[in-house]
């Protein structure tokens, strides 16, 4: 707590610099001050006019009554930041806010950051016309602190000319100020020699090993991750004479199945005094240092992920290649049991080969250090291709171009009676309706796939063996009682129509990946692949016609195939970035800009999606296309940022796993009311997005904050 005389001294230093300044450049570098009994603050720049190159250094100058304090971009337990609104400003852009090196605040067992006594935020801008003057309004939504918090506004403005940009008497106070902005940390002398985990699952402790070229004061350690998650007061070990300091932070706040800190990331702000280092780690226990498995953790992800995957089952991914089982039990009307039995396992059996296969594929990714997440294989043109020649050569077989028989080395399996090689091919279509299930997410997939993606070997199989499981459920049912099928009228006549209306749904399966492709690698790729798949039609008619050698068959089949995979590599070239902004308001997504709007006082809505995920374009459709939605975001003032994750994008990969996610649908709200960010579920719905926006938007917390924050 500082002392009144200091304010008074201060107010003397001020004083005496404007009486030095010359009159019209200090009236043009500084605004009124907007004064209440807890606060002043006013708008300074650090030049008096805006030169040719356009460029603003302006600053954000509070000073406090002795005793209060503001809030640091990340508060802490309580409180939240100044937020700025510039929408009454002319001919400016993009103002961007740092942050000095904030000060500790614990109190009632809660701990807080932010600034006391005096504090200028450096804002970098530009004009938008350089040749124009700027007129800069600003709108200040902050909150002050001391035994209780007061909630306050200011309106504040400053106008520079257009002409030469002078210093000003104000520069030297923003850049002192820039100066205490942390930085990587060597022009403070401080250095961070490692960040890791330490302590147990239920217990973790954040553990930082940092230098400094003379000795510490009081070394402290700023952690800011998911927003599952809060940190305890850091304890410190001095080393060296004090030149090394171990600090450990114990993570706490931890809920629900999702709340694993270890393979997150973290920005974590070492401070000593005013002296600061900010960089950003993902969080890992030691090599040969995790801690024992949590088994109790283990069971109820497993529970989620098994509710998952059945219900896949429903999901419009999978609908396609469900037809073909459909057709299955159709066909055992008035059949044996034993073989609606054996058919409907072998199924089983298909969809949970090719989850543990999908769970190796994962591990072997992780192992190569690459970017693993649920659904990424549609990211790659060659799997595409694969999947557009399958689903062709299932709706041929459908329009009755060939009886269907697997290759023989996979549909034959060894097999000599046509009964096995009727379950292979039952084996395969489980196995085929397991990759088109991958573009879709279903309610409590995210949740377990995010887990098992952070976690070890064990966690990776077992939580997408209960994923098979889950999804192979109803096929076992049926197997368990197969009278489910065997009672339903005997095939006839009517089943050929069924078969080309199963087989037109494959086709249009086959046509949205085809549009995929495009969007992956060019018109011209995905135009040849269809090409070289509908050139498989009549070669099958003309080997069922027996015109063609079926040896011949076989060879022009396999050239339209290797034709089709290459033509993406070969034919493909670099696609234009598309704006994810295309409709309407929406902007590409740039997860750094959202502290500076939420900082504003906006709420800001985040949207990641692809051309492949099913349950995206369901979301699109249904919720964020809602006129009701589409309103109330329009009256927030919200500002909408879409992320297309089509094709590999390292920024999104990134911002998922903040949030603990590895597959999309992804959707976010953020604002004054949710500072941190809120993950909506998987399928969205009207009501549950207008209730995260009037959350985001503070409408239900304001009242609390002016009377309990500390």
């Amino acid at each position: 707590m500082r002392s009144r005389v200091s304010g008074l001294a201060r107010a003397l230093l001020a004083g005496l610099l404007a009486s030095l300044a010359p009159a019209a450049p200090a009236l043009a570098t500084a605004g009124d001050w907007v004064e209440t009994e807890q606060a002043r603050l006013r708008l300074i720049s650090a030049v008096d006019g805006v030169a040719a190159e356009g460029r603003l250094d302006l600053g954000l100058q509070f000073q406090l009554e002795p005793g209060w304090k503001i809030y640091w971009r990340s508060p802490g337990d309580a409180g939240y930041p100044p937020r700025l609104d510039w929408s009454g400003s002319r001919n400016l852009a993009d103002p961007a806010l740092s942050w000095p090196v904030p000060e500790r605040f614990s109190l009632f067992g809660l701990e807080t950051f932010g600034y006391g006594d005096e504090v200028v935020l450096p804002i970098a801008a530009r004009a938008v016309d350089p040749g124009q003057g700027v007129a800069l309004a600003a709108k200040v939504d902050f909150l002050v602190c001391e035994e209780i918090c007061i909630p306050l506004e200011a309106d504040l403005s400053l106008s520079l000319p257009s002409g030469p940009a002078a210093s000003s008497s104000y520069g030297a106070l923003i850049e002192t100020f820039r100066r205490l902005v942390p930085g990587q940390g060597a022009e403070a002398g401080l250095s961070l020699e490692s960040v890791g985990l330490t302590g147990d699952l239920k217990n973790p402790v954040i553990e930082a090993r940092a230098t400094s070229e003379t000795a510490f004061a009081a070394p402290d350690l700023l952690v800011e991750g998911p927003p599952a998650f809060s940190y305890g007061s850091p304890e410190v070990a001095l080393e060296d004479e004090g030149r090394s300091a171990v600090i450990r932070v114990p993570v706490l706040g931890r809920s629900g199945a999702n709340s694993v800190i270890e393979g997150k990331p973290l920005t974590v702000t070492l401070t000593d005094g005013r002296r600061g280092l900010e960089t950003s780690v993902i969080a890992r226990f030691a090599e040969g240092a995790t801690p024992p498995l949590d088994l109790a953790q283990l069971a109820i992800i497993i529970g989620l992920a098994f509710i998952g995957g059945l219900i896949l089952n429903v999901m419009p991914c999978v609908l396609p290649v469900l037809s073909l089982k459909l057709l299955s039990v159709v066909s055992h009307g008035g059949g044996e049991r034993r073989q609606v039995r054996r058919g409907f396992l072998a199924s089983a059996a298909g969809i949970v080969a090719s989850f543990l296969a999908l769970a190796l594929l994962v591990l072997g990714l992780k192992g190569a250090g690459m970017a693993v997440g649920w659904g990424i294989q549609f990211q790659q043109p060659l799997f595409l291709v694969a999947l557009v020649l399958v689903l062709t050569l299932f709706a041929w077989n459908l329009f009755g171009l060939f009886e269907f028989h697997l290759p023989r080395a996979l549909g034959g399996l060894g097999a000599r009676k046509s009964d096995d090689k009727s379950l292979a091919g039952s084996f395969w279509t489980g196995a085929l309706a397991t990759l088109l299930a991958t573009p879709c997410s279903a309610p409590y997939l995210g949740t377990a796939v995010g887990f098992a993606l952070a976690r070890g070997p064990l966690e990776v199989v077992a939580v997408f063996l209960a994923l098979g499981l889950g999804m192979a459920l109803p096929y076992v049912l049926v197997a368990a009682v197969p009278s489910l099928a065997t009672r339903l009228p005997r095939p006839g006549a009517w089943m050929l129509w069924v078969k080309r209306v199963m087989g037109l749904a494959l086709l249009g399966t086959a046509v949205w990946l085809l549009a995929v492709l495009g969007g992956e690698s060019g018109l011209a790729a995905a135009l040849a692949v269809a090409v070289m798949a509908l050139a498989t039609a009549p070669v099958l008619w003309l080997n069922l016609r027996r015109r063609l050698d079926p040896g011949v068959a076989t060879a022009a089949i396999l050239g339209l195939a290797l034709a089709a995979f290459i033509s993406p590599p070969t034919l493909g070239g670099p696609v234009a970035a598309r704006s994810a902004g295309e409709a309407g308001a929406w902007q590409p997504l740039d997860a750094a800009r959202i502290a500076g709007l939420v900082a504003q006082g906006k709420v800001v809505f985040v949207d990641v999606t692809a051309d492949w995920c099913i349950t995206c374009q369901y979301n699109k459709v249904q919720v964020l296309d809602d006129r009701r939605v589409t309103a109330r975001l329009e009256a927030a003032g919200a500002v909408t940022l879409r992320g297309d994750w089509t094709r590999p994008d390292p920024a999104i990969s990134a911002y998922l796993e903040s949030f603990g996610r590895y597959g999309i649908p992804f959707n976010a709200v953020y604002g004054p009311g949710l500072p941190a960010g809120k993950a909506l579920p998987e399928i969205l719905s009207v009501s549950g997005v207008l209730a995260v926006l009037d959350e985001a938007a503070g409408e239900q917390i304001t009242g609390n904050r002016a009377s309990t924050t500390p």
